[in-house]
């Protein structure tokens, strides 16, 4: 079986790019939050990701680099594992360009010579011990969790999540959903994350859905599945060059195949999810030092203001268990 890996790379700081954004960038307050420093600035640790996949997933078929346009100075892009693949190369001309992940994420299947199984990335999970292609996928299928959720709008963000559980209620019955995969959605994998599910049961509708925000295995043929029955709201996500309260993501597709079925209970701490803050990351730093988990997910949401030497303490972290250049890097 094979599977890829897809992961979406941007550098803020290149010149060319911060002004085409600055063209097309409105007065919209929704665009405002999208473009914060904070979700361009680098942490200059992308290499270490390339160190986690050479060294505890050999098996990779092929690493999917998706940039606007530039690559790290550092990166080897004639790597034969390595496919540089630029927005023009998979996303319609219509929706170009984009400074918005969503219409990244929405056009995945799009990549050329993309498997039909495979993983995707953001640049802020890495991989810190062995994985195995069954971590991912198991006959044939993705491997993920099924959980119940109540959303609550704690941000702007929360409208997108609100966006891509209303398709799911619009085409799914959530009774017949859990009903017809009852241990899917009760798996002894879960442990106490059931209890949240057992609780909303009683609501007639989805209320949301559980988030590892960890890498997430994909098949290509969810995305077109959701792009023949959904084919506006996904265009009209994609028209969008900057995030917006109306838009749809990327974790629809998880959610479809959720709701189908089509996925293999898998044990939640495969991962941690760590969101960087201000004064108390100690725990992450641990656990990447001592390699707790298989996955991790260092969250940037931090302000302005120790960014210097966390970033530094991380990146030591990182270090001190890939001390060596990958065949990645120059």
């Amino acid at each position: 079986m094979a599977i890829d890996f897809v992961i979406p790379w941007v550098d803020g700081n290149d010149r060319e790019w911060q002004e085409q954004k600055r063209m097309f960038l409105g007065d919209d307050s929704d665009e405002a939050i999208d473009v914060s420093k904070n979700r361009y600035r680098d942490w200059d640790n992308l290499h270490y990701w390339f160190r986690g996949v050479e060294l505890f997933a050999p098996w990779v078929r092929k690493i999917h680099f998706v940039t606007w346009g530039h690559t790290p100075e550092w990166l080897k892009t004639e790597h034969p594992k390595l496919n540089i693949v630029k927005h023009e190369d998979f996303i319609p001309s219509e929706y170009l360009p984009t400074f918005s992940s969503h219409p990244i994420e929405l056009n995945l299947h799009r990549i050329p010579d993309l498997s039909e199984n495979f993983v995707y990335f953001n640049d802020d999970t890495f991989i810190t011990r062995k994985v195995y292609e069954h971590d991912f996928f198991i006959n044939d299928l993705p491997c993920d969790i099924a959980g119940l959720n109540a959303l609550s709008p704690t941000e702007w963000f929360s409208y997108i999540v609100f966006n891509n559980v209303y398709v799911i209620n619009k085409h799914f019955d959530k009774k017949r959903v859990i009903y017809n995969n009852i241990r899917k959605w009760f798996s002894f994998r879960y442990g106490c994350s059931m209890l949240k599910t057992f609780l909303l049961l009683p609501w007639s509708r989805f209320t949301g859905f559980v988030d590892l925000h960890l890498p997430i295995a994909y098949k290509k043929e969810t995305f077109e599945e959701v792009w023949r029955v959904e084919r506006n709201r996904l265009d009209d996500t994609c028209r969008n060059r900057f995030r917006s309260k109306n838009d749809l993501s990327g974790w629809l597709f998880r959610y479809w195949r959720i709701a189908k079925g089509e996925f293999v209970p898998m044990n939640p701490n495969i991962g941690k999810y760590f969101a960087i803050n201000d004064d108390n990351n100690d725990s992450l730093f641990k656990a990447v030092l001592g390699q707790r988990y298989k996955l991790i997910c260092a969250n940037d949401s931090l302000r302005e203001g120790n960014f210097e030497s966390i970033r530094d303490e991380l990146n030591r972290s990182f270090q001190a268990i890939f001390p060596r250049k990958s065949s990645f890097e120059r």
